[in-house]
């Protein structure tokens, strides 16, 4: 097989799509925006963002915030007093990955469920809820994350939320989803969002992921949330004046870069297929996306190791576990790329990389 050369200086980096840069209609869109003071409600940018926003997703009202970890801690916020408890996936961005947010911020107490799928066990999440008592937390909020699991990307389907939709609206309970990397999950399941959202009375987005604007989060809701939610906003210092030029990457990113997002999706799959044709390893365990997990451990090798060599040829990826890496694909990494990380991979186990 014809070696396939490393074009000069180029790195192709998998750690995640959030490395993504800005496109040049969106450099361009941050520099002709109309701006004003958002505090204010003056700014027409970030009005129509939110108005595209709350429309797509079949809400009353959004929210623009500077990342998803913000959404996700205000939506806690709004929706809880201290002493309260929340449902959250074990392996959630929301329960890792947030700086201890869900205590330092709410005040709420999170109780921690394990689950492979995304969904929760109907046994365990009904046990979960507390009775009324004067010793117990009251459950005040369900967590929902879709895609599923960072190190994954497991795509949900609607149907298999239902028993969670039931549990909660019979203890009266609210549902969130962090939806961060969702128009990824709607593409694989083949649903619109606001049909895959519409049971959640709050979901957010990512903006700066595989949508490649330079960075924002929108989160979404009743009127009455939001309103809540840009005054915690506004509390935790994330109320912002000119943010049009921040608004007009993500008008591009909600209206130019969905649809492209199956070419992720495709060159992941190339990519696992490229894989595994060497005897690796790669996760199968559900609808997947545009996230790659491989496990190196069949071949003999250590995740570190193999990451280390990688990077060697120019390529970054995420060291999850001693056996597990992570690769993700996105707008700045093409076909030829995935060919490249495929060849490099080849040469490393026949010990000549």
């Amino acid at each position: 097989m014809t070696e396939i050369p490393r074009q000069p200086g180029k790195i192709i980096d998998l750690r995640s799509d959030t490395v993504t840069k800005p496109t040049a209609e969106m450099r361009e869109a941050m520099k002709n925006a109309a701006v004003g003071d958002d505090i204010l409600r003056d700014d027409p940018t970030v009005i129509e963002l939110e108005e595209l926003s709350a429309g797509m997703f079949g809400k009353e009202a959004a929210l623009l915030t500077i990342s998803g970890t913000m959404s996700n801690e205000i939506a806690v916020m709004a929706f809880t007093r201290p002493g309260d408890e929340i449902v959250v996936f074990a392996d959630s961005h929301l329960y890792n990955l947030e700086a201890g947010g869900i205590s330092a911020l709410s005040g709420a107490q999170p109780r921690p469920l394990k689950s492979d799928t995304g969904v929760y066990d109907t046994d365990e999440l009904s046990r979960a809820i507390m009775p009324p008592g004067v010793q117990r937390a009251r459950t005040r909020l369900i967590c929902l994350e879709n895609s599923f699991h960072l190190d994954r990307g497991l795509a949900v389907e609607r149907s298999r939320y239902a028993d969670t939709v039931e549990i909660a609206r019979r203890h009266g309970l609210r549902i969130f989803m962090d939806g961060a990397r969702i128009f990824n999950a709607a593409l694989a399941t083949g649903t619109k969002v606001d049909e895959l959202t519409g049971f959640c009375d709050a979901v957010d987005v990512c903006l700066c992921k595989g949508l490649a604007a330079p960075l924002g989060s929108m989160l979404m809701g009743s009127r009455g949330f939001i309103d809540e939610a840009r005054r915690i906003r506004q509390r935790i210092g994330g109320g912002m004046r000119q943010a049009g030029v921040i608004a007009a990457p993500g008008i591009l990113a909600l209206t130019r870069m969905v649809e492209r997002l199956s070419e992720d999706h495709e060159n992941a799959e190339t990519l696992r297929q490229g894989l595994e044709s060497m005897g690796l390893r790669t996760d199968r365990g559900g609808i997947l996306t545009n996230i790659v997990n491989l496990d190196v451990s069949p071949a003999g090798w250590r995740a570190p190791l193999f990451a280390e060599r990688l990077a060697g040829h120019g390529v970054r990826v995420k060291v999850c576990t001693e056996q597990t890496l992570r690769m993700v694909l996105h707008n700045d990494i093409g076909a030829r790329d995935v060919s490249f990380v495929v060849d490099r991979v080849g040469k490393i186990l026949l010990g000549r990389g």
